[in-house]
């Protein structure tokens, strides 16, 4: 086995020691390392000699720092591309990176990359041995990065392109979990006012002797069923929010079917197709200026729409410009992409600035998407004020009425 394969295979590990300084102090502490003797030799350089070096003890619960964010990758693109055009090496950059990262997984996929890329892969090859965290884009265009020369610019447009992606999600995940999160938390009061509540005024009731309102007779029926069945009821909501995430992850009819019916909702319908058009000429305008053919950069584009009705119209149209047609056609073949992009496609097309002019097109719906989300939480603070005041109100109402029938016969 050659150094380069050892070192390839010798993944950067923690390590845990103890022992003295040269003043004969004790001292403990973490360093990284490939082996306990390295790292003995590495803390005798710095005059420490250490009593006992072991490998740091994975945490019980599945610790070790918290999970590595598509956020995390863009501020790694953003900090290589920074380290790359002050004119660092590569292999160095790496160190400098991740001596700066505060998540240890994340710190450890660095180091990761660090010592393949040392060992003599390309930093392609050395992203796409982890799938998880760098899709097919992303090595895609570090690859041409590299091929061309200019890795440094591009992993500043890769950097660019995640941070605006990634704002544009959280954007779509703040108009989704806001509404959801309220109406949720709405439902677990109105849960506990039927189970905890409701029943003491069904004991006070039982005395009355008088007929109850059919609205309180709902409501205490409402609340005999919420005691004896809300385990059941809460467990049958979980498994079914996980059975459906699940069934929708392995089947693409379902997914196709979700994402069709999602377009379609009122407001937020509008909002997810502002942020599909985004990404698609976002993506589209990063690749296309990084030299990746139109062909190749399409099939890239299909994945990153976010919605299964546009992957498959960017893949047809993908067939349709590989056979000659121009794009802004097949755009406009669809039917399926506003006025303004497929203009603004011909011009590109026209002037040979495609890439400018996808660009400007991203801009423009990333904006509307922010007014969008804006204004929908504007709108919708009232309706759910207005939810939860006839769920809450509601039930009090249902309370009461018996006491205001028996105070007015008095």
């Amino acid at each position: 086995m050659t150094m380069a394969t050892a070192k390839a295979i010798a993944k950067p590990t923690i390590f845990v020691y103890k022992g003295v300084d040269r003043k004969g102090n004790k001292i403990s502490g973490e360093v990284d390392g490939s082996s306990a003797a390295l790292v003995k030799a590495q803390l005798m350089k710095q005059g420490i000699r250490a009593s006992t070096v072991r490998k740091k003890p994975k945490p019980l619960f599945g610790g070790g720092g918290k999970a590595i964010t598509p956020q995390d990758i863009a501020i790694f693109s953003r900090q290589m591309a920074t380290m790359m055009k002050a004119g660092v090496p590569l292999v160095q950059s790496f160190e400098i990176v991740a001596d700066g990262l505060e998540n240890p997984k994340l710190r450890e996929l660095v180091l990761a990359i660090r010592e393949d890329v040392a060992s003599g892969n390309g930093f392609a090859v050395a992203l796409t041995k982890h799938p998880k965290y760098f899709d097919e884009l992303f090595c895609n265009l570090v690859d041409a990065g590299e091929q061309s020369g200019a890795l440094e610019t591009m992993l500043d447009r890769i950097a660019t392109y995640k941070e605006k992606t990634e704002k544009i999600k959280a954007k779509i995940k703040k108009a989704m979990t806001y509404p959801i999160a309220v109406l949720v938390v709405a439902l677990i009061v109105t849960g506990i006012l039927l189970v905890k509540v409701v029943p003491q005024f069904a004991e006070t009731f039982s005395s009355f002797g008088a007929k109850l309102p059919a609205f309180t007779l709902f409501v205490l029926g409402l609340s005999e069923y919420a005691q004896e069945w809300w385990f059941i009821i809460l467990i049958f909501t979980v498994g079914a929010v996980f059975l459906f995430k699940e069934a929708v992850a392995r089947s693409e009819a379902l997914a196709y079917q979700v994402d069709k019916m999602s377009l379609k909702l009122p407001i937020v319908g509008a909002i997810l197709y502002n942020s599909i058009i985004a990404r698609f000429a976002r993506t589209l305008s990063t690749t296309f200026s990084a030299g990746v053919p139109l062909i190749d950069a399409l099939t890239s584009v299909s994945g990153a729409c976010g919605n299964m009705i546009y992957k498959d119209a960017v893949l047809k149209i993908r067939e349709e410009v590989s056979t000659g047609i121009q794009l802004n056609l097949s755009l406009r073949a669809s039917k399926m992409f506003p006025p303004m992009l497929i203009q603004m496609t011909a011009i590109g097309e026209e002037s040979g600035a495609l890439d400018d002019m996808l660009d400007k097109v991203a801009e423009f719906y990333e904006d509307a998407v922010d007014n969008m989300v804006d204004n929908l939480t504007s709108l919708l603070e009232p309706m759910i004020m207005s939810v939860l005041g006839v769920l809450v109100g509601g039930l009090m109402i249902a309370m009461y009425l018996p006491i205001f029938q028996i105070g007015q016969v008095v």
